[in-house]
């Protein structure tokens, strides 16, 4: 009986083993699952990450674009520069590295310094990357590693191209320069597709059409560690995918609306002054033909194409110069306009009626208000509107000024873009001041008094402007009334010369005005240069047919720190100011001039305003009749 009842240990047992078997079974299938999934599933996923291992992406460098003026010359290109890199755990010191020094010439201190450098990135994360050795080494280097290529493991020269400016410090404010991309600007433009040490537009052009101009980067694969180095094609054919390589796009090129050859002209008629600035603007497009401010710099020089050292001592030199070098005076600085304002004064007092053509004031000198006299530059006697401009009598303006209401001068001023940007965007703009009666009383605590009408009516006082601003103004005097928006950049293309983007000129206002009015002001702007009492006129040249204003604008008594007690007296004088138009009956273009502290205008921007005009129309004549000679070889004039 005790053979045929089971033990109940043994079903327990039993029980037990049941579920080890299954546990065992479990666990196989999760394996076997887990292997699936990894091994065919999953398996280039992995295959991607093993590879990522030995395989680098090495980026290749983009050719920034060209930017050209507005006959097709060159103003910044790129000049080809090889850069040494090396891989530190594959470069052997103690064979290689000697040859290495050799071979470019490096003086000892320095191949020591580069040694020691390389063994201490050896225990770090970046032995197995590419390491930067040398920037913009000479072709001779470059020949020579190449020619000993197969010598240098874990060497290599790498071809970069280097923002170069063929003209120096022409146009160098407009254009701007380069800088490198430091950690700060790398956390703004995260994304952007930028790297520590890339250079980007710092200011100008450069920077104001960056995302334009710097191109895309291309890459390549290559594998990595020591035996990839010795047997290359072999493990690329093994472990390289497809595609291996895309290649950079280039950056788009820009053709700007100024002429440098017209900016050379300028900068010889500017070289007897050591500081002032130039703008040259079409007055039918409002296009910028020329912007000129000086000082300047060299864009080459603290671009970093020559290294740090030579950026920071460029800097550090420019900052510390008194002219301010680096100041963008064409839309960065303001000035008292002086008398170049006094047209945009009569045209309020010919609106309101306070004035007419043929109203006259008694200059005697100077005009007596409360218990002020304010001077005038001469005794004119009796004066109507045109000899007022023609004369520059500022008596005639303070009686003006004694029956306007500033706000009234103000609103004149800004209709022609006075106290407003003008909205370039290429440098950071000033918008000069038009002020008002509130403006004054919240500045002078609360005390307004009528002598600062009279002083604005002939541009001094708190009333200030930019170069570019005045030149706009005159522009649409001299056409009648259009005040556009200034252009300087005319197209972007591609490197081939295909046209992707042009940029027709744009109308910012129409201003309102008398016809008559702006008549009876050209007439006087005339006058000013082709009549014998007219304040430009000894400075004219024949054959240039000009209209305009100038202007002698007071500066503060206030000296710039730095400044050689010797040189005080340059900082007291008054500026000097030009501003006009040509030709004065079918006007093109509209130029003015500001000598800083260069005294009268009719003395120091008169002579520079008429060699401008002059070259202006030489090389418009000169291109016109090279236009001429081309058609007619080609068959199209008879």
């Amino acid at each position: 009986m005790s053979i045929l009842v089971q033990r109940s240990d043994v079903g327990e047992f039993r029980r037990r083993y049941s579920w080890m078997v299954l546990f065992v079974l479990f666990v196989f299938l999760f394996l076997i699952g887990r292997l699936v999934q990894l091994q065919i599933v999953e398996h280039d996923v992995h295959r991607s990450q093993a590879l990522r291992n030995i395989v680098n992406e090495q980026r290749l460098a983009t050719s920034r674009g060209v930017i050209r003026d507005a006959h097709g010359r060159v103003l910044a290109g790129n000049r080809p520069s090889y850069n040494v890199h090396v891989v530190p755990a594959v470069i052997d010191l103690e064979k290689t590295w000697p040859r290495v020094v050799e071979l470019m010439g490096l003086p000892a201190v320095e191949a020591n310094e580069l040694a020691e450098d390389i063994r201490a990135l050896r225990g770090g994360r970046r032995r197995e990357q590419q390491t930067l050795l040398k920037v913009d080494v000479s072709r001779d280097v470059v020949a020579a590693l190449k020619t000993h290529e197969r010598e240098l493991t874990g060497v290599e020269v790498t071809p970069v191209p280097v923002r170069y400016y063929p003209h120096g410090e022409l146009a160098a404010h407009l254009l701007g320069y380069m800088r490198e991309v430091d950690p700060e600007i790398l956390a703004r433009l995260e994304g952007h597709g930028y790297r520590a040490g890339d250079r980007i537009g710092a200011v100008g052009v450069e920077r104001r059409w960056e995302s334009y101009l710097k191109g895309q980067r291309g890459w390549r694969k290559v594998l990595r560690g020591r035996q990839a180095m010795t047997n290359r094609e072999e493990l690329e054919e093994q472990y390289l995918d497809e595609p291996r390589r895309l290649d950079p796009v280039p950056g788009r090129d820009i053709s700007l609306t100024i002429d440098i050859e017209l900016m050379a002209a300028i900068e010889r008629a500017m070289r007897g002054h050591v500081a002032g600035a130039v703008a040259v603007v079409d007055v039918r497009t409002g296009r910028i033909l020329a912007a000129l401010s000086k000082p300047s710099y060299d864009p080459n020089l603290v671009s970093g194409s020559m290294g740090k050292k030579v950026v920071q001592d460029n800097f550090r030199k420019l900052y510390s110069d008194p002219l301010k070098p680096t100041l963008d005076k064409t839309v960065s600085a303001a000035y008292p306009p002086g008398s170049t304002f006094k047209p945009f004064a009569a045209l309020a007092g010919l609106a309101d009626k306070l004035i007419s053509r043929r109203s006259v004031v008694d200059c005697r000198g100077g005009y007596e208000y409360g218990r002020r006299y304010f001077r005038c530059t001469g005794i004119h006697r009796n004066v109507q509107l045109h000899e007022a401009l023609v004369r520059s009598c500022n008596t005639y303006f303070y009686e003006l000024g004694e029956r306007i209401h500033i706000d009234r001068l103000s609103a004149v001023g800004m209709d022609y873009g006075f106290g407003v940007k003008t909205g370039i965007g290429i440098n950071p703009e000033t918008r000069g001041r038009m002020p008002t009666r509130a403006w004054y009383t919240r500045h002078y605590a609360g005390a307004f008094r009528g002598g600062f009408t009279l002083l604005s009516a002939i541009g001094q006082g708190a009333s200030t402007v930019s170069i570019l601003q005045l030149a706009l103004a005159y522009g649409a005097l001299a056409n009648g009334g259009t005040l556009y928006q200034p252009q300087v950049v005319r197209s972007i293309e591609t490197s081939d010369g295909t046209i992707v983007q042009e940029f027709p000129p744009r109308v910012r206002r129409l201003v309102s005005v008398d016809a008559e009015h702006v008549g009876w002001i050209q007439r006087g702007l005339t006058g000013v240069v082709t009549e014998r009492e007219g304040t430009a006129f000894a400075e004219r040249i024949a054959g240039v047919d000009v209209a305009g204003k100038t202007g002698t604008a007071q500066v503060s008594r206030s000296t710039p720190q730095g400044v050689d007690p010797d040189k005080v007296w340059y900082f007291n004088r008054d500026h000097a100011w030009f501003a006009g138009y040509a030709p004065s009956r079918s006007p093109e273009i509209a130029v003015v001039v500001l000598i800083e502290h260069g005294g009268a205008g009719g003395k120091a921007a008169v002579p520079v305003a008429m060699r401008i005009v002059q070259a202006w129309q030489n090389l418009r004549e000169a291109r016109l009749s090279e236009r001429t000679s081309s058609r007619r070889e080609q068959g199209s004039v008879p």
